[in-house]
């Protein structure tokens, strides 16, 4: 059912300039709990308009469809200020920004680790996406993108 779920979805906000990126059905089968994330295409921040529209025609849909005998509870939202980071458009999109990352790199004598560093950029090398990064002193770090093991923007309060 959530493969029948995400497609709907996804086709509902697609013309609306927005992508799914993520979909968690909870609550229970009397009353089920769809929270969904979105994001918007052209890469700007997520609004409280673009989810209440979002949250609009995917209601219509779901009741068209009778989905959970309309007594289901939608959510919609962004991925947030510390949204994570799941493949290489993701780190793409954020160059320059700051993120915490744990990867564990084999060969790498410091093995698994977690570390707060800037992006600064994703190449390829032999059909291998590659993440480029500055840690805390300026030094540039690589690693594959396979050795992530989760990564998320890393956000600060402002003074």
């Amino acid at each position: 059912m959530n493969g029948a779920l995400e497609n709907i979805v996804a086709s509902e906000i697609k013309p609306l300039g927005l992508e799914l990126f993520e979909l968690k059905l909870g609550g229970s089968n009397g009353r089920p709990v769809i929270d969904v994330r979105v994001e918007r295409e052209d890469g700007e921040k997520v609004t409280v308009e673009n989810c209440a529209a979002a949250s609009r025609a995917i209601e219509a849909k779901l009741d068209e469809e009778d989905f959970g005998g309309k007594r289901y509870v939608l959510e919609v939202s962004s991925p947030g200020v510390e949204r994570p980071l799941r493949n290489a458009k993701d780190w793409r999109r954020f160059v320059g920004s700051s993120v915490v990352v744990t990867t564990n790199v084999p060969g790498d004598p410091a093995g698994r680790r977690t570390d707060e560093v800037e992006i600064v950029g994703v190449e390829t090398d032999a059909g291998e996406e590659i993440i480029r990064v500055h840690d805390e002193r300026g030094h540039e770090r690589r690693f594959p993108l396979a050795a992530v093991e989760k990564a998320r923007l890393a956000f600060h309060w402002k003074r």
